[in-house]
């Protein structure tokens, strides 16, 4: 049954309409303070884990909102938490269970998990680093997409034991550090009392075998680092400073699986063309006298097709023509057009005459 002398909001300096979330981040906070190992106060920590067991409980949340304690066991003072912190059994620090309190340990604690608990945080999973490069494109190529084959160094699964760690034609044999259960067990005591944990085994990394005769490419460890070959395929449309992830293209790791290769794209400027969205945009300056008259251009699009434009007579000194599905490809299969600011150009210097023409035409009321 709850202590019905404690306000376990109070406590947890949260409101009565503080949801779980709200709940779990009081508790981080007022635990990493507060915890013995940390400096902080025993008393103070029982507390705040207390709290922590009923209002992150919704059926002992309700009891204790309605009859100021809790009618369930496990809780404090019912064999769960109570006086006494000694004794719990963290089968699995990554996923600990305090008295009917579960939560992740190192996302709790950070880096301190390690330290209070003795577990390895490494042993959440166990695979590779992400890792990440650069490529600069040419604008065509951001346009209409390319292949690319990039060298880079990176810790790669060792091809002779195919990263096992073995020798190849040996055989592997059980592990004598974990019995071959790929974990271990470990207890130290504490203020609290004695905490147990699990931890992946450093001797077999988790597999629970070890090899008879290691590997002379790798020394057994499954992994070496090298230069590798990637081949890149560059999507079409893509923007500057666009990634592109390729899964299990990272680092490896023995007995795990690869990271991820994350590509950043760098996107040199074109002379003519600029993108936006999925239109291709260019400016394209005339003579005064095709604007007034009309003409026919003859431009290369970015496909270095040559494409020839009908310019009409234009009614002000900038227009946009549109040509349509000469743009960007859409990933559902349609595509964006292209779009030409055409600008007329005035003269600087007249002729005699020009200057008597455009008099003539001044005359008239143009």
């Amino acid at each position: 049954m709850a202590n019905t002398s404690k306000n376990y909001y109070e406590i947890l300096g949260i409101d009565k309409k503080a949801n779980k979330e709200d709940v779990k981040k009081a508790f981080r906070k007022l635990a990493q303070k507060h915890h013995p190992d940390k400096g902080g106060s025993e008393d103070k920590f029982k507390e705040i884990t207390e709290a922590y067991s009923i209002l992150s409980d919704d059926k002992k949340r309700r009891e204790y909102d309605s009859y100021g304690q809790t009618f369930a066991g496990g809780g404090p003072g019912a064999g769960g938490f109570g006086g006494n912190m000694g004794g719990f059994d963290f089968s699995n620090f990554q996923g600990a269970n305090m008295g009917g309190i579960e939560f992740d340990i190192s996302d709790l604690f950070g880096g301190m998990a390690g330290d209070m608990f003795g577990g390895n945080r490494g042993a959440r999973a166990n695979r590779g680093r992400d890792i990440s490069m650069d490529v600069e494109v040419s604008f065509k190529e951001s346009i209409l997409g390319a292949k690319r084959s990039v060298l880079i160094t990176k810790v790669a699964k060792c091809v002779t034991c195919e990263g096992t760690g073995a020798k190849p034609k040996t055989e592997m044999e059980t592990c004598k550090t974990c019995n071959g259960a790929g974990r271990i067990h470990e207890t130290r005591d504490s203020v609290l009392g004695a905490f147990t944990s699990v931890r992946t085994c450093p001797h077999c990394e988790g597999a629970g075998k070890v090899p008879k005769e290691k590997c002379a490419t790798c020394s057994g460890r499954g992994v070496v680092r090298k230069e590798e070959e990637i081949k890149l395929t560059i999507p079409a449309g893509m923007d500057n400073g666009e990634m592109i992830r390729m899964p299990g293209q990272g680092e490896a790791v023995k007995n795990g699986t690869s990271g991820d290769l994350y590509i950043k794209v760098h996107v040199k400027p074109h002379q003519t063309f600029r993108k936006e969205g999925a239109n291709l945009v260019m400016n394209l300056p005339i003579k005064l006298t095709d604007a007034l008259l009309g003409t026919t251009v003859t431009i290369n699009t970015i496909d270095d097709k040559v494409l020839e434009v009908k310019i009409p007579v234009m009614q002000n000194t900038e227009e946009t023509l549109r040509v349509r599905n000469k743009g960007v490809a859409y990933s559902d299969g349609g595509t964006g057009d292209l779009l030409i600011r055409v600008t007329a150009s005035l003269p600087r210097k007249l002729s005699g005459k020009a200057k008597k023409a455009i008099e003539e035409l001044k005359s008239e009321g143009l």
